[in-house]
């Protein structure tokens, strides 16, 4: 059999002032208020609230045999508290169900774990106490901040208790031979691995709207039609998992109503569930469905979910990303032991990894997806907004 694990990324960064030189020590709050009200109340009315109807009629409607994950960043929960609070009581619907899966995380959505181990536990703390506070919920799967994956994370999420399973990206030069559709044990073999299916994933994620995609139009049949004839690879009876995992943005914001994605998604299930050798599970179900000796594979480097080198290049291939994080890094400890806990909310959301997202300039020239998702003119105006909101902070522990 077949499953499919449809696993969604729901996060919204809190955006800088435009923070000049002159600001520094100046104001009380370094993040535009009216621009995170502005694009929340966006995204809200454009996929928030229009997906979180139609999977829950979907869930309905098949009385649990769909069943969707999400990971929901801290920033993202605060943000609809503060502007959509609608938005957050169809979320916890949702998960009334019981055919929802919560996956831990990063509260602030940062890169914590590559620059502070202390720093990421507190922040995967603060997430597992959230969605206990919010859904009463305790995650069992874990995911890094943009899929981000290497040995030692395993080491780390190992020790917390609670988590069983870790999600990352199914990266070809890791895999070799092997397929992303199987589930897999990390290199100690005490947690379960789940590798994104990356080409289905983006088809839907990137591609669906695309006119110049040779598969254009994406049908329902079609898409149903490749998936069926992935199961032609399994010759002994070993069950198979479809990791489909995507920005859950992909409904409505980037991929418009207009496109027709909600009509492919109203009916994706329906054509799938036609066939009893697919179904649909949440990542912490994988390891009962696992009916054979999973294999162990090696991470050695960090990969990630990001562009088509899915490494760290996204957010530190630059100087001014790498000046930015570790300017970031080597203020954060000084603002804990100084003790004042607005000054430290104010750091963590600076961790938040969009900052060094909006500085990337690998492709910048090209109009890529790393100017569609950033709010300054340049990357080089982000690190500038960025570096004076550093000084800020400093200057205010001072």
């Amino acid at each position: 059999m077949l499953n499919i694990v449809f696993y969604f990324q729901v996060h919204q960064p809190y955006r800088l002032k435009h923070f000049n030189v002159l600001d520094i020590n100046k104001s009380s709050s370094l993040f535009d208020d009216n621009a995170n009200k502005a694009i929340m109340q966006k995204v809200a009315n454009k996929c928030y609230l229009p997906t979180n109807r139609l999977l829950l009629d979907i869930i309905k409607k098949f009385d649990g045999k769909f069943k969707i994950a999400y990971s929901i960043t801290g920033t993202a929960i605060e943000q609809f508290k503060l502007y959509s609070p609608e938005v957050l009581e169809s979320f916890k619907e949702l998960v009334a169900t019981g055919h929802v899966e919560l996956i831990g995380e990063t509260y602030y959505h940062s890169l914590s774990f590559l620059y502070d181990h202390n720093e990421f536990l507190d922040q995967v703390q603060m997430h597992k106490d959230l969605l206990k506070s919010e859904f009463n919920y305790v995650p069992e799967t874990f995911r890094n901040t943009e899929l981000i994956y290497q040995d030692r994370l395993s080491d780390i999420v190992y020790e917390i208790e609670g988590f069983k399973t870790i999600l990352t990206e199914g990266v070809d030069r890791i895999l070799d031979w092997r397929s992303p559709l199987y589930a897999y044990k990390n290199y100690s073999k005490s947690l379960n691995l789940l590798l994104k299916y990356y080409k289905l994933s983006d088809d839907i994620a990137f591609r669906f709207s695309n006119r110049e995609w040779p598969e254009f139009p994406l049908t329902v049949d079609k898409f149903v039609n490749w998936i069926d004839h992935l199961t032609l690879s399994e010759k002994e009876n070993h069950n198979q998992f479809l990791n489909l995992f995507m920005d859950y943005e992909t409904f409505g914001e980037h991929q418009w109503a207009e496109t027709g994605i909600f009509d492919f998604m109203k009916h994706l299930p329906q054509e799938v569930l036609k066939m009893k050798h697919l179904g649909f599970i949440t990542p912490k179900e994988t390891p009962d469905f696992a009916n054979y000796q999973q294999e162990s594979i090696s991470f050695p480097e960090p990969v990630s979910w990001a562009d088509e080198e899915r490494d760290l290049s996204a957010w530190l291939e630059n100087d001014m990303q790498k000046n930015a994080i570790e300017t970031l890094y080597e203020l954060l400890p000084r603002i804990k032991q100084h003790g004042d806990e607005n000054l430290l909310e104010q750091a963590r959301k600076l961790t938040t990894s969009d900052h060094f997202y909006y500085m990337c300039t690998k492709y910048f020239q090209d109009g890529d997806v790393h100017k569609y998702f950033s709010p300054y003119d340049s990357p080089d105006q982000a690190y500038i907004y960025y570096i004076n909101a550093l000084a800020d902070l400093e200057e205010k522990l001072n």
